[in-house]
């Protein structure tokens, strides 16, 4: 059987892993029933599942801890995989909404995989009103990351519902051909390997004045909000950052993008930066109503795509920012040009970096973090920042599974001691999908910050747009999380 190793970072995924805090990232996948569906249609799609015995890496990879010969933990590849485990059913009462539908999911979220089998779960839900069903998909952050999962899923679906009704399951399909193999070489000698580390070394050396400076800039701003720009672990302690239990909850929301791009251009800002504004304003909302608002600005870490200025305009970098989310500021247009400045100047900040010291930069920064989590005091010292928020760019286009038209895409992802709350969202054919993930003990009522985020839209858009100019109709969604969350989470 083939092994491949653990990288650092995916083994620390793994031994960072309690019963409190599994390390796991999913996905749910709301879809309508097509047409002309037959009534038992999920149970052949449950009876199809179990009977495709092709896998694909990653999906056919277990835990090998370490051994004597080999003490690094390691991927076995291995076509045994027991389907009747990895594939599920479950149902709601029928008619479920979106309140049913979060619940399960935060129960299925809770619950850590077993690690001494390939680590992902995938669970048919039926019992949805309006047609539907829905697919939850979760997999260990070591075996593959939430945005590259959710790509490859979508490789088993298709823009034309009948070429996607021939397509295999997301485990025959792996992430695409394997580069064609060079020529074998020389077999490299230990000068080779001590040449190649010694060029890693001149490379770290080379960056270090400049990631030097790029934290002493901040230093220098320690008591200085003047420019906007938020500092790393200068937040406010909140219910958001202590520590967590077992227990998952899960909340969803869909809004129109076209609304959002609307503000985007009132507000001269980006997408994302209004985006921030509804989880800051939604947020502010939900810790006023508990009495635990504080009176500093929460903060938001938020993984960005970057340009330094050494790079000509080929590929993107990716790197981590600390932004305000202005919940200390009351009117909703003020709040966005908060965000807008503090989001500006952090990104300038990284900017200014060569590309060669911005992944360095970026390992330290996130140091102290890692950190806490590998010696188990997270949640006990002060949050490098309040709530993680990403934002995924998603298909433009409507897509289908065996026949069924997808709806709606929302990320589930991590919670951990000191991050009792994670913001993810993802566009899709025209929405944007929030996946709301928090602990069930520090985020009570968490589907309730799910209809403020919606409320923040309506909210921005007064403040913004002139009356002609806003949209008159409620969000389109699945169904709106809106009413579903009032009726029921009081």
């Amino acid at each position: 059987m083939r092994t491949v190793p653990l990288n650092p970072l995916d083994a620390a995924w793994l031994y960072t892993e309690s019963r409190a805090t599994p390390n796991h990232v999913g996905g749910l996948l709301q879809l309508r029933l097509p047409g002309n569906a037959p009534r038992d249609f999920l149970r052949r799609l449950l009876k199809e599942f179990r009977s495709h015995r092709q896998f694909r890496p990653p999906w056919n990879r277990r835990l090998r801890h370490g051994i004597a010969s080999s003490p690094w933990p390691a991927w076995v590849e291995d076509d045994d995989v027991d389907l009747e485990y990895h594939v599920r059913h479950a149902a709601l009462p029928w008619p479920g909404g979106e309140r049913e539908l979060g619940e399960l999911v935060g129960r299925l979220q809770s619950t850590p995989l077993d690690l001494s089998r390939p680590p992902w779960e995938c669970t048919i839900i039926e019992g949805l009103d309006g047609d539907r069903f829905a697919l939850f998909i979760k997999m260990h952050h070591s075996l593959i990351d939430g945005v590259s999962g959710i790509k490859l899923l979508q490789r088993s679906m298709a823009t034309d519902p009948a070429r996607s009704l021939k397509l295999p399951p997301f485990w025959a399909l792996g992430p695409g051909e394997s580069p064609r193999p060079r020529r074998a070489g020389p077999a490299p000698t230990f000068t080779d390997a001590l040449g190649a580390a010694a060029a890693a070394l001149r490379g770290q050396l080379q960056s270090a004045p400049q990631i030097a400076t790029a934290f002493g800039r901040m230093v220098m701003r320690i008591g200085d909000r003047g420019d906007g720009m938020a500092l790393p672990f200068d937040s406010p302690l909140s219910v958001l950052n202590g520590r967590v239990r077992e227990k998952r909850r899960f909340a969803t929301q869909h809004l129109p993008i076209r609304r959002l791009r609307l503000l985007a251009t009132a507000g001269q800002c980006t997408l994302n930066d209004v985006v921030l504004a509804l989880c800051g304003g939604a947020l502010r909302r939900f810790l006023l109503e508990q009495g635990s608002l504080p009176a500093k600005s929460l903060t938001a870490g938020i993984p960005v795509s970057v340009r330094p200025q050494d790079d000509p305009g080929t590929g993107n970098a990716i790197s981590f920012i600390v932004a305000t989310l202005a919940t200390d500021i009351a009117d909703p247009a003020p709040r966005l040009a908060a965000i807008k400045r503090s989001v500006q100047h952090a990104k300038a900040h990284v900017q200014r970096l060569p590309r060669e010291a911005m992944t360095n930069y970026t390992m330290l920064l996130m140091a102290p973090t890692v950190l806490t989590l590998l010696t188990g005091i997270g949640g006990r010292t002060r949050p490098m920042f309040n709530v993680t928020i990403s934002n995924v760019p998603g298909p433009e286009k409507p897509l289908y599974f065996r026949g069924a038209e997808l709806l709606a895409i929302y990320p589930a992802s991590i919670v951990t001691h000191g991050q009792a709350l994670n913001i993810t969202c993802q566009s899709y054919a025209g929405a944007m999908n929030f996946g709301f993930t928090g602990c069930h003990a520090s985020v009570p009522h968490l589907q309730k910050l799910a209809v403020y985020a919606a409320d923040a839209l309506d909210e921005l858009e007064g403040a913004l747009l002139p009356s002609a100019r806003r949209p008159r109709r409620p969000a389109k969604g699945p169904r709106s999380a809106r009413a579903a969350a009032r009726r029921t989470s009081a």
